[in-house]
């Protein structure tokens, strides 16, 4: 990546540059910064692999990116993003989603590395859906390396942390207990013997803790009979918020995102790092999606949108300027979103190439496309494709770009394919959304006349040449005319009669794409009826 000139440097203000900016800050500043020991600087996502990845996944994933590309526009240094599924964690319970639930419910508590794929497919449950997150995640071309939990367990790369957390682990307690509830602190030990006999990782009593022997006992619950277990070589998982801190420590992560409801956690594993004299992370906390009634949404609630769904109606990019947008700030995730934000997306793009040097790198487009410079350009928004759509009523792309080259002739599927899918996008969310809720106003005896001015108007003061603006303050006037206080109410009325909607594009605009002469086609047909 082209790096940023420093005259640049204290005029940069999106969020991305202030996060790389923690880092540069932290590592000894712009002008004296010192490589990390371990050659580089190391973002983490992480990803609980007992279900598929979903959109919570992706913007975790984007948003880190973007970091990880500002950084090093920036700085010399090398930079690495993983992804760290927590694979040796136990199946808690059976997701609804996947076949054989009776087989699975067999394996319970066991480590999901070491349970049977139920779509027989990989060699466990947790290698299958580690294939789906990396699948997912190559879709969108993420420059990142898959890092599995099991794998570092078992091969030995986190037992010089493991042991010293095992020789800390009264300190330890001290900072998890306060936490918990009184019946949880009975149990409570931040190791997690995984069973000889059941294969569970067990959630028991810890008898005693033997830093010398690098070792813990325990009561077996099987057979109640004393077991003296290793904390290495993966016969022992940590729990979540010490395993957490053990992953900073172990790993040397720089930087890691996570979700507002982390936040308890974010503190306590920042707390045993400290105990074991080291550095916590970077840290930013961003805030919970919310659906369209303010309520967060939950993957098993099914209240929110999927990235398959988001990507049937729009492109990966405008879901990207979705996750870009506020990340501190809760924001409401449903379908009623997609079009402003396509829309939102078309207009940074088309704007890009007129910003001066400095003010891109602040916009969105940088940090989407990784500092492309590449432009879009299209007069023709996401909202009006849909509503010539609806005006339409058809399935047939050809139709829609019959209407698009008569109002911009120099756009075509071969040299703007990005268009092209654009009106992919508006067919199927109109059959989706827009049709289904169709509902029109018939034209009485009092809106006539309305309706009749606006054809005067197209007739007599409109032409093929008159551009949008101009058709829209002439409207208002007819708005006027007929004593609307409100001109939303007079818009309103016209989207009700035409589209069959309350709400639609700025009509100046539609009647530029739709054509004079077939929007006074389309008025005159509905007076007839």
């Amino acid at each position: 990546m082209n790096k940023i000139n420093k005259e640049f440097h204290s005029e940069l203000k999106s969020w991305p540059f202030k996060e790389a900016m923690q880092i540069i800050k932290r590592n000894g500043g712009l002008n004296n910064f010192v490589i990390p020991d371990k050659g580089y600087i190391l973002f983490e996502t992480g990803y609980g692999p007992s279900g598929l990845p979903h959109i919570g996944t992706f913007g975790e994933v984007v948003r880190t990116s973007m970091i990880k590309n500002a950084f090093s526009s920036l700085i010399n240094c090398p930079t690495k993003l993983i992804t760290f599924s927590d694979d040796m964690d136990g199946l808690r319970k059976v997701p609804d989603n996947v076949p054989k639930k009776e087989m699975l419910n067999e394996f319970l508590g066991k480590p999901l590395t070491s349970i049977p794929d139920p779509f027989e497919k990989y060699e466990s449950f947790g290698h299958h859906n580690n294939a789906k997150l990396c699948s997912f995640l190559d879709e969108f071309e993420f420059d990142y390396t898959f890092v599995s939990s099991t794998k570092k367990y078992k091969n030995g790369e986190f037992d010089k942390t493991i042991i010293e957390i095992l020789e800390n682990y009264e300190k330890i307690l001290e900072i998890i207990l306060p936490t918990l509830r009184k019946e949880r602190k009975e149990t409570y030990s931040p190791f997690l013997p995984i069973s000889q006999i059941s294969g569970q990782v067990l959630q028991v009593k810890i008898d005693e803790y033997k830093p010398q022997n690098h070792s813990i006992v325990y009561t077996e619950p099987s057979n109640n009979s004393k077991v003296e277990v290793k904390v290495t070589g993966g016969n022992c998982k940590l729990q979540w918020k010490v395993d957490w801190a053990m992953r900073w420590m172990s790993l040397g992560v720089d930087y890691e995102m996570c979700g507002k409801d982390l936040t308890e956690s974010v503190d306590l594993a920042t707390r045993v790092c400290k105990v074991n004299n080291k550095k916590a992370p970077i840290n930013l906390i961003y805030e919970m999606f919310l659906d369209e009634k303010g309520e967060k949404i939950s993957k098993s609630v099914g209240n929110g949108i999927s990235v398959d769904q988001w990507l049937r109606y729009a492109s990966p990019q405008s879901l990207s300027l979705y996750m870009f947008q506020k990340p501190k700030s809760a924001k409401k995730l449903f379908f009623d979103v997609i079009p402003k934000t396509v829309d939102e997306y078309i207009a940074h793009y088309n704007s890009f190439g007129e910003l001066s040097e400095n003010k891109k790198f602040d916009s969105p487009i940088w940090h989407i496309h990784a500092g492309s410079t590449k432009e879009f350009k299209t007069k023709v928004n996401f909202n009006s494709l849909i509503n010539l759509v609806s005006i339409c009523n058809t399935n047939d792309k050809s139709v829609i770009w019959g209407f698009v080259n008569k109002y911009d002739s120099n756009i075509t599927a071969k040299n703007n394919p990005e268009f092209d899918k654009l009106i992919e996008y508006a067919l199927n969310y109109y059959h989706d959304f827009v049709l289904p809720n169709k509902k029109y106003l018939k034209i009485n005896s009092t809106n006539r006349k309305i309706f009749q001015d606006i054809i005067d108007l197209l007739k007599n003061d409109i032409s093929n040449s008159s551009n949008a603006e101009d058709i829209q303050t002439l409207l208002y006037e007819i708005g006027k005319k007929h004593k609307f206080d409100n001109l939303m109410e007079f818009f309103k009325l016209v989207y009700q009669v035409l589209l069959g909607q309350e709400k639609g594009p700025r009509l100046g605009s539609f009647i530029k794409l739709y054509g004079v002469k077939e929007t006074i086609n389309l008025i005159q047909k509905i007076l007839e009826k």
